[in-house]
């Protein structure tokens, strides 16, 4: 006795029941391949979503670009025989990720210093995402000039054996340094000053020349004249700050020191 006899099929019935099999395998395979596909989704490079996008490779290419833009702008500020330029690139916030931009423009942002702490903006222009950052640089502008030889205390009086000749960064601070020794000679210090900082103008004290109630000579300038005479200081006459200057007709007038029982009036 055959198999299909044993079983009690017809031959109809054999193969009705061998096609129902084989489609439902291939209804398994779909539905299993369409789990999979739903669970780990691709997407092409060009639509890929930011929050999925690595940005390491493309972070070489902006920084390059960055680099690039910011030693083209400091070139084309800086005068044939300017001191030397350096720019020092900074770091992107590593936890920024930029979506793929096919075009990506390098530009200053407007109104920022040229030198010292300062960004270089990135916006992209064509992409899937129009993301803008602002990339970290750093304008050092060395000159030469001179530093403290060991740490200064504040109080101190600056000797010759104070400081030494070393390139001077003009953009450190706001305050401008003082580059020649004989600027800083006798000058008192209003604040400590490490080993091998340059000493700057708001580092040291100003100047008194002269106390009130001394004599002194009062320069009035003018456009296109000059006239000295003679006053009595009311108030002392310190470095940058006006004094109080009673002349010789009773006038009080307010003079500019700039010497010793020195000060200037202008028009």
């Amino acid at each position: 006795m055959s198999t299909r006899q044993r079983i009690g099929f017809a031959p109809v019935q054999w193969w009705a029941a061998l096609a129902s099999g084989l489609l439902w395998l291939a209804v398994v395979a779909v539905a299993a391949g369409l789990s999979k596909a739903h669970a780990s989704p691709a997407y092409p490079a060009q639509e890929q979503p930011a929050e999925a996008f690595s940005a390491v490779a493309d972070v070489a290419s902006l920084s390059a670009q960055v680099q690039s833009f910011a030693n083209q702008q400091v070139q084309a500020s800086t005068p044939p025989g300017a001191p030397r330029v350096e720019v020092i690139l900074g770091q992107l916030d590593s936890r920024i990720k930029l979506a793929p931009c096919k075009k990506v423009r390098a530009y200053w942002p407007s109104g920022q210093r040229a030198w010292g702490a300062a960004h270089v903006g990135l916006r992209c222009e064509q992409g899937s995402v129009r993301w803008n950052v602002y990339w970290p640089v750093v304008v050092k502008v060395w000159v030469r000039g001179v530093v403290a030889m060991a740490p200064m205390q504040a109080g101190k009086v600056i000797g010759q054996d104070d400081l030494q000749a070393a390139e001077v960064d003009l953009a450190a601070r706001h305050a401008a340094p003082v580059l020649r020794p004989a600027e800083l000679l006798g000058r008192t210090l209003a604040r400590a000053v490490s080993a091998g900082q340059a000493v700057r103008l708001d580092d040291l004290r100003a100047r008194r020349y002269f106390a009130p109630g001394e004599p002194v000579a009062l320069t009035v300038k003018g456009d296109g004249f000059q006239v000295a005479g003679q006053g009595m200081a009311i108030t002392a006459g310190d470095e940058g700050q006006c004094a109080r200057i009673r002349t010789d007709s009773g006038r009080v007038v307010c003079g500019l020191p700039v010497g010793d029982r020195r000060a200037e009036i202008t028009l």
